[in-house]
């Protein structure tokens, strides 16, 4: 591995060799979405300086916009004090993260009694973000 790869090392990588990543707008501080890195998403993100994720259902990298536009600019990648998890400090463009339209993929709430309940609105149809499948 190359001398400027070796940052990589210091992630605690689980046994699929993924670790948990956490988006946040790095302007307001909202969580934005959760997804999974590998090492090559890991090193492309900093690379590129915009988010790539591992895709678990799909088995292959996933370039956070590639198909919606929703680019995440990466402005900070950290580290917790474990190793073992990653937060990247973004701005979303467009204003949605989830694939659902909204702006968070956290937009259901736990209501005592009721279950959860959708407390955020879909800013844009995903129909229209994906196109009809």
């Amino acid at each position: 591995m190359s001398e400027d790869k070796r940052w990589l090392n210091e992630v605690v990588w689980d046994e699929h060799g993924l670790v948990p990543a956490i988006a946040q707008d790095s302007e307001t501080g909202e969580v934005l979405m959760f997804a999974w890195m590998n090492r090559e998403a890991l090193a492309l993100t900093v690379e590129k300086r915009e988010a790539v994720y591992w895709s678990r259902s799909r088995r292959k990298l996933w370039h956070k916009g590639e198909e919606s536009g929703h680019i995440q600019k990466v402005r900070e990648v950290r580290m917790d004090c474990d190793g073992d998890v990653i937060l990247l400090r973004i701005e979303q463009i467009g204003g949605i993260a989830c694939h659902t339209g909204r702006r968070s993929c956290f937009f259901q709430r736990h209501q005592e009694g009721a279950g959860w309940e959708d407390v955020e609105p879909v800013l844009k149809d995903p129909a229209e973000i994906y196109g009809k499948k």
